[in-house]
């Protein structure tokens, strides 16, 4: 980080700022409100897009024996390894985009090498669709664990957060939190997730309906144990993250629905963790829509995006740099003409 404070900027400055630039007013469109967005979240008229890092936290899911998807749990730890040599989606996003990228494990089926150990909670969460998927405890260790990945990030230099994650089955639970903390139906956030036939998607949409009447039950009691209900280590892990990535002035670029429901989680527990998140990308899952609409959050991409593994706020980082260089590099109209 910075050693010295950077110029507090307010949102009335970062737009009189681009109004004073030399073009006509709005002419670059979203990218101009990406810019302001970019500089809210460091409250600085000249922001920064570098150095910039890509967590990705990996977990299982218990409910894949429910049969809520077509794909095997094993699919974890092979995207697990595959991430680890270089050679997935997210690999070739970051280094086309300059980005550093890390890989967490809290809580796969991989056994952790035991250098990692101390990350890894445990063997993947339980079955949601007939137990918690996780205690409150475990969630608390999740998001510890996700809170110190994102305060080393920022002790390492880096300035821009990305957040993404791997975990088969994880989009079961993230239309649990989004149903759960927006209030909307299970049919509303139940998608297809990775891939999904007409049976396997409708007992998808009764295990949420299910599992998150049994947490809205919790909900009035204890808050964190109805979310602990229906999440997953990876997701609690990434909400952690966004949390004290906020305290510690990082810009935070969420991916996905999943991502999105980590926020979610993170907003319930902390409402002031949105104030430097920027959303990269409404993906294809139905849910998503809503959790931004919650969060207040303006998505800038809208690719038909559902891979998860960070690839949507990989995707916007060369934005980013623009977003920057617009509002640290362009003359202003007073400059050009001399008045």
């Amino acid at each position: 980080m910075c050693e010295t404070p950077l110029p507090i900027a307010t949102a009335e400055a970062i737009r009189k700022r681009l109004e004073s630039l030399a073009k006509p007013v709005g002419s670059l469109g979203r990218l101009e409100r990406l810019a302001a967005r970019l500089a809210e979240t460091q409250a600085t008229l000249t922001p920064v897009s570098r150095p910039r890092h890509m967590l990705l936290f990996a977990g299982d899911h218990g409910v894949v024996e429910a049969g809520v998807g077509i794909w095997p749990s094993e699919v974890t730890a092979a995207m697990i390894a595959l991430i680890g040599s270089g050679r997935a989606s997210s690999s070739a996003l970051a280094r086309a985009s300059g980005t550093t990228l890390g890989l967490i494990d809290v809580g796969s089926r991989v056994q952790p090498a035991p250098e990692h150990a101390a990350e890894h909670i445990g063997q993947g969460t339980r079955n949601l669709a007939h137990e918690p998927a996780m205690t409150p405890a475990e969630f608390h260790a999740a998001w510890d664990i996700g809170a110190a990945s994102a305060r080393r990030a920022a002790v390492s230099g880096c300035r821009v957060l990305g957040l993404g994650e791997m975990g088969i089955g994880n989009t079961t639970s993230a239309a649990c939190l989004t149903a759960l903390v927006t209030g909307c139906s299970a049919e509303q956030a139940t998608g297809p997730g990775a891939g999904a036939t007409a049976a396997t998607l409708d007992r998808k949409r009764r295990v949420v309906a299910d599992a998150v009447a049994r947490a809205r039950a919790l909900w009035p009691l204890d808050p964190v144990a109805a979310l602990a209900s229906v999440s997953g280590f990876e997701i609690a892990a990434m909400a952690g993250a966004i949390a004290r990535a906020r305290q510690l002035g990082l810009t935070v670029i969420l991916d996905g629905y999943v991502t999105g429901a980590a926020a979610l989680t993170a907003f319930v527990i902390d409402p002031y963790s949105m104030g430097t998140a920027i959303a990269a990308h409404r993906s294809a899952e139905p849910g998503h829509a809503l959790a931004l609409a919650h969060l207040g959050l303006e998505p800038y991409l809208e690719w038909d995006l559902r891979l998860g593994e960070g690839t949507g706020a990989l995707l916007l980082m060369p934005l980013l740099d623009a977003a920057a260089a617009l509002l640290t590099e362009v003359a202003t109209l007073a400059e050009v003409t001399g008045q």
